[in-house]
């Protein structure tokens, strides 16, 4: 299990026009490739009619599956540019499939490379991309008297508290970069000389945005 990567941030299309020709940028979240082929084909049956709906995609924590398709157009024109731009972005589970309408001026090799290349860049910077990070849930548990300067303590630190539970013993549930788990439970062990437990949860991922 990746501690992080990066993936875009939700579903979505970005459309631009290139010399008369339309350019539809459909790009998706897929965690296999069964998914990633059932998105294709969605986009293929909605646009029947357009000339190309070219394909590329990358799956798996190290990038196990590699797919690119040209669809009619030139070999190495079309899906080679699109799965480079996701590579280039660092990008998992993630597939794009641009679909093109032709206006009637060509493009040539070059033209049709940077212009589906152009496709896809620029609709990831219109739907956003975000790093995914590793994070375990934190609960730690401890005697009244020691809340008020835990809580002071994490809040000073900047961790997240996504609850406070009051019953016999107070329990503050944390949301923890796993990367920084260790030194996490270090510093609340010294906050409060040693008198807490801890229970770890599961593991999530969280989402911050990039901004380009």
């Amino acid at each position: 299990m990746l501690t992080h990567y990066y993936t875009i941030e939700k579903d979505g299309h970005f459309e631009l026009e290139i010399k008369k020709s339309r350019f539809i940028c459909h790009l998706k979240q897929v965690s296999d490739e069964l998914e990633a082929q059932e998105f294709v084909h969605s986009i293929k049956k909605e646009h029947g009619k357009a000339n190309h709906n070219c394909v590329a995609y990358l799956i798996g924590d190290y990038d196990e599956v590699q797919r690119a398709y040209d669809d009619g157009e030139p070999s190495g024109t079309a899906g080679v540019p699109m799965l480079e731009v996701l590579k280039k972005r660092n990008l998992k589970n993630v597939v794009v499939v641009v679909t093109r309408y032709f206006g009637g001026i060509k493009l040539g090799a070059g033209g049709l490379i940077r212009a589906y290349g152009k496709a896809v860049s620029e609709g990831l910077n219109a739907i956003g991309v975000v790093e995914r990070r590793l994070h375990t849930q934190v609960t730690i548990i401890v005697a009244y008297p020691a809340s008020g300067k835990l809580e002071n303590s994490l809040r000073e630190a900047n961790y997240a508290i996504k609850d406070i539970i009051y019953s016999d013993v107070v329990s503050f549930l944390c949301l923890i970069d796993h990367e920084q788990l260790t030194d996490f439970q270090a510093n609340v062990i010294e906050w409060l000389n040693g008198q807490v437990t801890f229970k770890l949860g599961e593991d999530v991922y969280c989402d911050k945005r990039i901004v380009n």
